[in-house]
């Protein structure tokens, strides 16, 4: 289900790919956004087109708290090398580098603790990307695609820098090569890179990074799904229903009424996380062929508790500027949300004093939408502060 995500879709298919492919330069892509709206599944949805297409395509790089990023990423280039039969290769400086990467894989960032005389792990990173690159060049008409998720969890000052200039170093290669005719000219190399985190990795990489990491990524933050483009997706289900084994060895539809789509639209905000929840919910409420609006209310009951942890736990990872900021907000009506109320609210005594925190809760964070009069985006948060959602009000 990829309603209201076809920019994102589109932008592999359409600009990173074919641009990488022909030797153009092109930044690599970093997909932030609140917890459930859908950062992973979107880049696995690329990674799994550009798999199917033949690229050379590393597997969901998860990176949990306080593991070592550069080790998990060696293991995964070593794959991907396996996979552009880099090990076969006679030459005896392919040979170093895997060697190389082997030992990152091994010993992570404490090699460069360990060996002070020698390279740091970055720099051998950078050499089987770049030599993978080189492969898929030969290869002609292959991408290889580096997915690398969970990024906020990189708290390692030494760890993340590194990591980043080593995709950072080979996103921006310049490789001579020679064309028909003699006449040699430079290309970018066929790599792709991708890395998905909540949103505060935004900041963790400014800061560390600054204008170098900007110039190399390209950053999205995701916000929820316009309800339009729900009620679209689900349109299929209600004209031709969804086919299921049934219990005598055929096949039967499942189809759902306009009105229970309506019913989980409502329901889930715009979060593909809820959204989920919901169908999934009113999936089981009933064992006929339809689900109805009623199957909708009845399994979200169960649900409600789980949506509302969701939402609050989105609040509490907020400081608390930005939590007082959105309840400031909320306790206002629509046409009052304005940046003086706000901060009036919050017992500043200059609109300005509370500048920063909503410039971070719009283009940091996309839980709010700057303007006259502010704006929820994140309109979960929003009916949780300001209804009685998730409680079902029919």
């Amino acid at each position: 289900m990829w309603a209201g995500r076809i920019a994102q879709l589109s932008d592999w298919r359409d600009v990173v790919r074919p641009r990488r492919v022909a030797g153009i330069h092109e930044r690599g892509r970093t997909i932030l956004g609140e917890a459930g709206l859908g950062k992973s599944s979107l880049v696995r949805r690329i990674a799994g087109t550009a798999a199917a297409s033949g690229d050379w395509v590393t597997p969901q790089l998860r990176i949990p708290s306080g593991a070592d990023p550069l080790k998990r990423v060696a293991e995964a280039l070593l794959q991907l090398a396996d996979r552009a039969g880099l090990p076969s290769a006679r030459e005896r400086k392919i040979a170093e580098i895997i060697g190389r990467v082997e030992a990152v894989a091994a010993a992570g960032l404490s090699l460069s603790l360990r060996r002070q005389d020698g390279p740091e792990p970055y720099t051998a990173l950078t050499a089987l990307l770049i030599e993978i690159g080189r492969a898929a060049v030969a290869r002609g008409d292959v991408v290889a695609l580096i997915h690398i998720d969970e990024m906020q969890n990189i708290t390692d000052d030494h760890a993340l820098s590194q990591l980043l200039v080593a995709l950072g170093d080979a996103l921006t290669h310049d490789e001579a090569v020679t064309a028909p005719g003699g006449a040699e000219f430079h290309r970018a190399l066929p790599i792709a890179v991708y890395l998905t985190g909540l949103s505060e990795f935004a900041d963790m990489a400014g800061a560390r990074k600054g204008a170098t990491f900007a110039r190399r990524f390209q950053t999205t933050t995701l916000g929820p799904i316009e309800d339009e483009d729900l009620t679209v997706a689900l349109q299929e289900f209600v004209s031709n229903g969804w086919e299921v084994a049934d219990r005598r060895g055929g096949v039967s539809r499942i189809v759902m009424e306009p009105a229970a789509v309506e019913a989980i639209v409502g329901l889930c905000c715009g979060e593909p996380f809820l959204f989920q929840l919901a169908g999934e919910r009113a999936w089981y409420a009933g064992t006929g062929d339809v689900i109805t609006a009623e199957h909708v209310f009845i399994g979200w009951e169960g649900a409600r508790g789980e949506a509302e942890a969701h939402v609050e736990r989105i609040l509490s990872r907020l400081p608390t500027r930005e939590r007082e900021f959105v309840e400031a907000m909320a306790e206002l009506d629509q046409e009052e949300r304005t940046l003086t109320r706000i901060a009036d609210a919050m017992g500043h005594r200059r609109a300005s004093d509370a500048g920063p925190t909503s410039q971070r809760l719009d283009s940091t964070r996309g839980i709010i939408r700057r303007g006259r009069p502010y704006s929820f985006r994140h309109r979960a948060v929003e009916a949780y502060l300001t209804s009685a959602w998730p409680e079902v009000v029919q």
